[in-house]
């Protein structure tokens, strides 16, 4: 290989490098940018800043959002969440941020998952919620966070909580982005069709267990 071709292929891997390290939301260019109800909300809800809407015709409502006053339809394991995103809260567009509502009943968990465009800051409303991350050496930093207390989860980084009080807790996080999305590793290790004979040998797991897996955390069966 030529020294000018390995050049060229440094070049382009530290530039790759660099974008990929410092990606972020744009800044927004104007002060505001309401999302276009004539583009549909089915095709916007793929892309990161939605195109706008003429800003003469900007409202009030636009920027209020009033979604959060209650929990959230609860799942079978107590976990309710509401996720604030510029598809429901036009005002966030191009703002570079969201926010969650998590409700727990008692004993329930938020499973360990990661955003791997965001991270959140995470505010306990009301209740005890054991809360933590896990490092990149696989340390993990973890503590009961009480009542008007935060922590923070760094992005891209495994995190989970679970209400360790007796009456049902609130959580509300924020994201510094309006698109973190979101892989819980449950969901993603056996609900995503990975075939079952590398599960078994990555996990130990007998093929009933991992058929027992699958079935729980499939959204397809």
């Amino acid at each position: 290989m030529s020294p000018k071709l390995v050049l060229l292929l440094v070049t382009l891997s530290l530039h790759y490098y660099a974008h990929i390290t410092t990606a972020s939301d744009p800044d927004p260019i104007q002060d505001f940018c309401i999302p276009n109800p004539e583009f549909g909300v089915t095709k916007l809800a793929h892309l990161t800043i939605l195109p706008c809407k003429n800003s003469s015709e900007a409202t009030t409502d636009d920027f209020v959002f009033s979604g959060l006053r209650s929990a959230g339809n609860f799942s079978e394991s107590g976990l309710a969440t509401i996720p604030v995103n510029p598809i429901v809260f036009p005002g966030l567009n191009t703002l570079g941020m969201s926010f969650v509502r998590a409700d727990l009943k008692a004993g329930a968990v938020n499973p360990p998952h990661f955003h791997p465009r965001a991270t959140e800051i995470s505010y306990v409303v009301q209740g005890s919620v054991y809360s933590g991350f896990v490092d990149s050496s696989n340390r993990v930093f973890a503590s009961v966070i009480e009542q008007g207390e935060v922590m923070v989860f760094p992005r891209g980084l495994v995190h989970f909580q679970m209400n360790v009080g007796d009456k049902p807790a609130t959580v509300f996080g924020s994201f510094n982005g309006q698109n973190p999305g979101s892989q819980k590793i449950p969901s993603a290790i056996f609900g995503s069709g990975i075939q079952a004979e590398l599960l078994e040998k990555a996990f130990g797991l007998t093929p009933k267990q991992i058929g027992t897996m699958k079935r729980k955390f499939d959204p397809k069966r």
